[in-house]
């Protein structure tokens, strides 16, 4: 597995993630950068981009995602109730071609995602666990952890994901790569988020 860090557009700059398999299949986590961009790296590596993992619906993470699908043939996957076709969640229900798997887990070639819904900045917002790797999306941040004054927001639905996420059997050493801004690792979130370590509530 290869991951190509790709910044989304400005002036939000979202995380993006390119993931390339063994077998040249692509997989997109969230959509952000204009869609050349992954065309271009999709190019350079060789890779046929197959999949669209997003990690919730907001404009800032999926304003690629018609153009690729349409060029690609790719499966989009994000919760259906995030298809709100509004300002802030512009993709429509046609868009989205999979919910996510009922057990929980989605598998590409030689990967296994692991899916936990952690609602509370979107109804539909969810983390990917994949090896050593947390997308995280909006939900946790280096240090804090994602709006819940938005349209669907939930303070209370945003501690108990935070709370779900702080107790999962993983290790420490796991990368947090979250929707916006610094990399971290779970231990560190852990020992120093208030908001992951329950000090804020």
């Amino acid at each position: 597995m290869k991951i190509q860090h790709i910044h989304g557009l400005a002036p939000l700059y979202t995380n993006t993630f390119l993931i390339i398999t063994d077998a040249g299949h692509g997989i997109l986590v969230d959509a952000a950068a204009a869609p050349q961009t992954y065309l271009d790296a999709l190019k350079a590596q060789g890779a046929q981009l197959t999949h669209i993992l997003l990690t919730h619906g907001h404009y800032d993470h999926v304003g690629a995602v018609a153009e690729l699908r349409k060029a690609t043939g790719c499966k989009v996957y994000m919760d259906p109730v995030d298809a709100v076709g509004s300002q802030m969640q512009p993709l429509t229900k046609d868009l989205v071609d999979e919910p996510w798997p009922a057990n929980g887990e989605l598998k590409i070639d030689e990967l296994t995602f692991k899916i936990y819904h952690t609602p509370g900045h979107t109804p539909g917002s969810v983390c990917l666990v994949c090896g050593n790797c947390m997308f995280s999306g909006d939900t946790l941040f280096a240090g804090s952890c994602g709006r819940t004054d938005l349209p669907g927001g939930s303070m209370v639905q945003m501690q108990q994901s935070l709370s779900l996420l702080a107790a999962l059997p993983l290790p420490d050493d796991v990368n947090v790569l979250p929707g916006h801004e610094a990399f971290s690792t779970l231990g560190r979130e852990r020992r120093s988020n208030p908001y992951l370590n329950g000090a804020w509530f």
